[in-house]
């Protein structure tokens, strides 16, 4: 446990679900884990007592809260949990916070399943459909121009990117044709609780975050992690997008939420802490802008030139695509704010310097 994370509270310590099984966290709320073939190698996925109106009268079952990628291992690992966990009821809706692989991956399955809808918002919806049918931004003809313009000239990498053109096809393949819409704000009743759709900006087109006032309890998604940064990445498809401000907003708009909120992050361990939390990520990213400033300052920089300035481990292929799409999101903040200027070398890389 490093330093920062020695400042939250975990109050389930060390206990993790075992495969295929769930833990509750708070009344009828129940935390899953499911694997992923990245360094990140896993989500948190969550389970919530609900009920909806059916021709005899009210149905008990559940909704699930993020899906896992697809893959064989994933639907298994479902499958055990449908048969364990599940109290002999049906799943009635599938809730997504966002449209990254390991969020809406298995939704088309899960919903099929069970004949249930999806629920998520209109710009992930359309975001991850678009995605499905042709990569942007994860690999890819485009995305490999797009990374060579900000300083990534390794031929074996630039190779690796443009071969990945079905990326995000292969972890979702299909996603539901129809769903139901969420937006900021919206309440939803979910069994006994209300839940309060809380978006967030900047890692996701329009993350839906999930807070029940009554429990105390906020299911995060990607948008709240306790031990690693959040990705906030520009990518081809909107190649001067300005995402991390929209980030730093959003993390802003969480601290109104109660102290002892008991948060549910997609990645890492539930955790206590929520204030501490947003402030440790507002000073990272702080402390990344000045990294930026000075290295901008001692010479004209590329994105792929600050790679080894804001990530001191080595990074392989999947890791250095975030990496320089998180490095180009801090430069541009700062060049759409005003303090770098870019210009444009006979090669087409673009580098960054003090206004």
């Amino acid at each position: 446990m490093n330093a920062l994370e020695q400042r939250l509270e975990y109050p389930l310590g060390d206990r993790l679900p075992e495969p295929g099984h769930t833990i509750e966290v708070a009344p009828g709320v129940r935390w899953l884990r499911m694997g992923l073939p990245f360094a990140l190698d896993h989500i948190n996925l969550w389970l919530l007592r609900d009920q909806a109106d059916g021709p005899d009268g009210a149905v008990q079952g559940w909704t699930i809260v993020d899906c896992g990628i697809t893959n064989d291992a994933t639907r298994e690992a479902w499958e055990r949990v449908f048969e364990h966990e599940l109290d002999g009821l049906p799943v009635l809706r599938v809730i997504v916070t966002h449209m990254h692989p390991d969020h809406i991956g298995l939704a088309h399955w899960l919903t099929e399943r069970w004949g249930c809808r999806l629920w998520i918002s209109a710009t992930d919806f359309n975001a991850a459909r678009i995605a499905s049918q042709s990569t942007t931004g994860y690999g890819g003809d485009a995305a490999a121009r797009f990374f060579a313009s900000h300083g990534l000239n390794d031929a074996e990498s630039i190779g690796k990117v443009r071969a990945r053109s079905n990326y995000y096809a292969t972890m979702v393949p299909q996603v539901p044709t129809q769903f139901r819409r969420l937006m900021d704000g919206l309440e939803l009743r979910i069994g006994a609780h209300g839940w309060r759709c809380i978006a967030g900006y900047g890692h996701a087109p329009e993350h839906m975050s999930l807070y029940c006032d009554e429990l105390k309890v906020l299911i995060s998604g990607d948008m709240l992690l306790p031990r690693i940064s959040t990705n906030v990445s520009v990518f081809d498809v909107e190649p001067e997008g300005n995402p991390l401000p929209l980030y730093l907003r959003s993390l802003r708009a969480l601290e109104p939420l109660h102290h002892d909120t008991l948060v549910l992050p997609a990645h890492g361990r539930p955790f206590r802490g929520l204030h501490e939390r947003v402030q440790q990520l507002l000073t990272h990213h702080d402390e990344r802008f000045a990294e930026v400033r000075q290295a901008c300052a001692q010479s004209p920089c590329s994105a792929a030139d600050l790679l080894p300035v804001m990530f001191k481990r080595k990074l392989d292929l999947h890791q250095t695509t975030f990496a320089i799409g998180e490095a180009i999101a801090h430069l541009h903040a700062l060049w759409i704010g005003g303090e770098l200027r870019r210009v444009t070398d006979a090669e087409g890389v673009h580098r960054f310097v003090p206004a």
